[in-house]
């Protein structure tokens, strides 16, 4: 009788809520077995100050999933993301002394090399994403496997986190009796649950809205050319509100949820909203279309950010395929149509795809990290099984 393969579990601790996914394989296939959302703790400002109090976030949901899947969870891949996520260009440059095809294994090292890279202090090694390789210093090819050559240069990009705040999440996990198979960069993961290999041809950029910063990534094809973390957020459009009305964040998230929109003229902004006094303070007003502005700006300001990155550090790509966006922020009505209005493409929200059974009521961008970092854990699995016909290290950053 086969093994029963175990479940594979993403883990998205984000500093809003801690959302565990625990998927089924079956058939090459993969299902839906469990999940849990529970209100995050331990964090302040982006950073984890309480490893005991997320760690025990961390115990809730995961037990909350196992009651879910009817089995019990032992690791789990988990996310990483936040404005200290950066990444940089590594070169490896394998000289063979004399001419002979390229095995795989060749690749393999000299993507190795390109790891080597010198960081900056305090920069855990998050990714390593293989580009495209040289042979003989010619023009760039994906696959060279096989060509006779002197030497190969492999170029990757390498996607680095704070080692420090890194370490820190690793230890509540650990806390909360999980084990980690591997972190990775949140918007990586969100590309590989709602983006198609063939979607990635034409070039897009993953934008992951969460609580506390943004993650970017763009794709062409299937090299990623740029990763980074930046700090614009759910909560800036939130704050904006408040401090532009003199509003508690409670008042001004109320009133971004239940009447918020970012772009003017999509609904209606000539009515006037009413503020509910609290605590000794009269009620006040507000028209929905001043609320309307304070939005646009912020988010105006989000995607001009994605499109310097794109012209600055994605060698310019062309978006072909637009921007696809996932997290709670990118839920904001009108945020769709202000990133088609600045960067002049197309766009879309982001939820996942590919998973047998996925509750209805799921498919929507706050899930889309969580599902991401589940199939990551499956395809981690799927290529622990297949070792013994050699490293593919490719085909577990493409999704083929």
């Amino acid at each position: 009788m086969a093994k029963k393969a175990p479940l594979a579990v993403g883990l998205d601790a984000g500093s809003g809520w801690v959302r565990v996914v625990a998927l089924g394989i079956e058939d090459n296939r993969l299902y839906y077995r469990g999940h849990a959302r529970v209100r995050a703790r331990g964090w302040h400002k982006g950073q984890i100050v309480d490893q005991q109090a997320l760690a025990e976030t961390v115990k809730l949901a995961v037990r909350e999933a196992e009651g879910r899947a009817g089995e019990g969870i032992g690791s789990a891949v988990i996310g990483v993301g936040g404005p200290r996520v950066r990444s940089q260009q590594g070169r490896g440059l394998y000289e063979f002394g004399h001419r002979r095809p390229i095995e795989r294994g060749d690749m393999v090292y000299a993507v190795e090399m390109a790891a080597r890279a010198k960081f900056e202090v305090d920069r855990a090694l998050l990714q390593v994403l293989p580009q495209d390789f040289t042979v003989d210093g010619q023009a760039p090819l994906v696959n060279p496997l096989n060509i006779e050559a002197l030497r190969l240069e492999a170029h990757a990009l390498l996607v680095t986190c704070s080692e420090q705040e890194h370490q820190a999440l690793v230890s509540a996990v650990h806390q909360a009796h999980l084990k980690v198979e591997e972190s990775v960069f949140e918007a990586m993961a969100a590309a590989y649950a709602c983006i198609l290999p063939e979607e990635r041809e034409g070039g897009v950029v993953l934008a992951d809205i969460g609580a506390q910063s943004t993650n970017l990534c763009y794709y062409d094809g299937d090299s990623m050319l740029f990763a980074v973390g930046i700090p614009i957020s759910g909560e800036h459009f939130t704050t904006d509100v408040g401090k532009v009305r003199a509003l508690s964040f409670e008042e001004a998230e109320r009133l971004k949820l239940g009447y918020g929109c970012a772009l003017p003229g999509l609904s209606a902004d000539n009515i006037v909203i009413g503020i509910p006094g609290e605590g000794g303070r009269n009620g006040r007003e507000i028209s929905r279309r001043e609320l309307i502005e304070i939005l646009e700006a912020r988010a105006v300001q989000l995607f001009a950010y994605v499109e310097d990155y794109r012209g600055q550090y994605a060698r310019g790509m062309a978006l072909n395929e637009g921007v696809v966006m996932c997290g709670g922020g990118a839920q904001l009505d009108g945020m769709v149509e202000v990133a088609e209005k600045v960067l002049n493409c197309q766009a879309r929200l982001g939820v996942p795809r590919g998973i047998g059974q996925w509750p209805e009521d799921m498919a929507t961008p706050e899930w889309t990290v969580a599902a991401g970092l589940a199939m990551y854990a499956a395809r981690l699995g799927q290529r622990r099984d297949n070792r013994r016909q050699g490293p593919n290290f490719w085909d577990l950053f493409t999704g083929r």
